[in-house]
């Protein structure tokens, strides 16, 4: 059937000509991905989002992500503010489109913090990404995009979405696919949200041990000598956080710049104390005598953090399931540790016989303090449209086993001297 005989085609997207988008373009670009994955195989995708359309959009975005700091602050005024934070979505376009309407568009009263992993597993992540950085360039102090460790080289190599890309966009994929990585590398790290509120998409991180030597006679510079052992491991400082180098494909998990890594990659534990997360082979495990540690120290209330769907709850013992789309982790003196993931009926495709049918969660702050949680849960949209997957889900290595990161078609722009690592996704 060709493009003329299917009913209600929309017409394509083409970018304004002042560069300054509306809501009725941005609800257009929603409109069109939502139709595009219910009537067009994925390779007609250019025929209504053209190449032209994603340079600007995507340039447009990370122009505005690059000037962002790590660790992005966030003041919820007017006086009648709410925040929505969402976890990972995970290329499920139409839970994100629900979602979206469900919790209220962005607006001058309405912020959103995005904790990470919009691409990947699922079939649209080309599409959640993109809407999610129009609303961004649409509303740049309402919408914050925090990053994933799913928005990395690695993991969109082995989980579908550079496959997605190049087959959407053909003998321009390599193009597309390139200023989406150049875009990940944009993304900020964490937030703080009225000084009450920390979040990102893994959790906390360490403080990096360095010591200055002395100054060899006639050396005009100092050579920083990395303790690379890390045998006494202590939580790291908001300055550290804010010096860390956030423009790398692949978070480097070993070397000078092991923040980034941490951010995205830990996860909390009910064991006390901090320690290598030998489980995926990057960031830490922090226990609630952390999160206490961190809260106190930062005069904060909340963390929260995303990152672990219900295929990784199950395997983690002492924390609860991801059955309803988020957990309250850690209950300590000055406050909670919750984790939020908002991808309902999660992964997409399961070889598993039974899937795990999860609700999908995301959280409302409130003003005047913005600390009390206000949870969120709903149900996935179905049916889902039909598609082929981008991966090999039967055989994937599943989130909590061992990955090969040794595989040559990856490209690491990380610190020098790293050898290849096993990550558990």
């Amino acid at each position: 059937m060709s493009d003329a005989e299917i009913p209600g085609i929309p017409e394509a997207v083409t970018w304004p000509t002042d560069g300054i988008l509306t809501l009725e373009w941005v609800d257009h670009l929603m409109a069109v991905f939502d139709w595009c994955s219910r009537n067009l195989p994925p390779s007609d995708f250019p025929s209504l989002v053209p190449v032209p359309v994603f340079d600007c959009l995507v340039l447009t975005a990370s122009k505005i992500l690059h000037k962002e700091a790590n660790c992005v602050r966030i003041d919820p005024s007017p006086l009648d503010s709410t925040v929505v934070v969402v976890g990972d979505v995970h290329g499920q376009l139409h839970d994100l489109i629900f979602l979206l309407r469900d919790s209220g568009f962005p607006a001058h009263n309405r912020f959103y913090v995005f904790n990470g992993d919009y691409v990947d597993r699922g079939a649209w992540g080309l599409e959640t990404f993109l809407l999610l950085l129009a609303w961004k360039v649409f509303m740049p102090d309402r919408v914050f995009l925090l990053r994933g460790n799913h928005e990395s080289k690695y993991c969109t190599s082995v989980y579908g979405f550079e496959k997605e890309v190049m087959t959407k966009y053909g003998d321009k994929g390599k193009h597309v696919y390139r200023k989406c990585l150049g875009c990940f590398e944009g993304l900020p790290l964490a937030s703080i949200i009225a000084d009450r509120v920390y979040t990102a998409h893994g959790g906390l991180f360490r403080s990096l041990v360095v010591k200055l030597p002395k100054r060899t006679k006639g050396k005009k510079n100092r050579r920083i000598s990395f303790n690379q052992e890390m045998k006494s491991l202590s939580l790291g400082s908001l300055e550290e956080l804010s010096k860390a180098r956030r423009s790398v494909l692949d978070p480097p998990w070993e070397g000078l710049n092991l923040i980034p890594g941490d951010v995205l990659w830990s996860d909390p534990s009910m064991s006390p104390g901090l320690s290598p997360n030998k489980e995926r082979g990057i960031g830490l495990l922090w226990g609630p005598d952390c999160t206490e540690d961190f809260l106190k120290k930062l005069h904060l209330k909340l963390i929260i953090r995303s990152h672990e769907g219900p295929d990784a709850r199950e395997k983690r013992p002492g924390l609860a399931g991801m059955k309803e789309g988020y957990t309250i982790d850690h209950v300590v003196e000055s406050g909670k540790l919750i984790t939020v993931f908002s991808a309902p009926d999660y992964p997409q495709f399961q070889a598993a016989e039974e899937r795990y049918r999860n609700k999908g969660a995301y959280i409302v702050l409130e003003s005047p303090d913005f600390d009390n949680p206000v949870f969120h849960t709903f149900e996935a949209i179905t049916p889902r449209p039909k598609v082929n997957p981008y991966y090999d889900y039967e055989d994937v290595i599943d989130s909590d086993e061992e990955l090969d990161f040794s595989r040559n078609d990856v490209v690491h722009s990380a610190d020098e001297g790293q050898s290849a690592p096993d990550f558990h996704i």
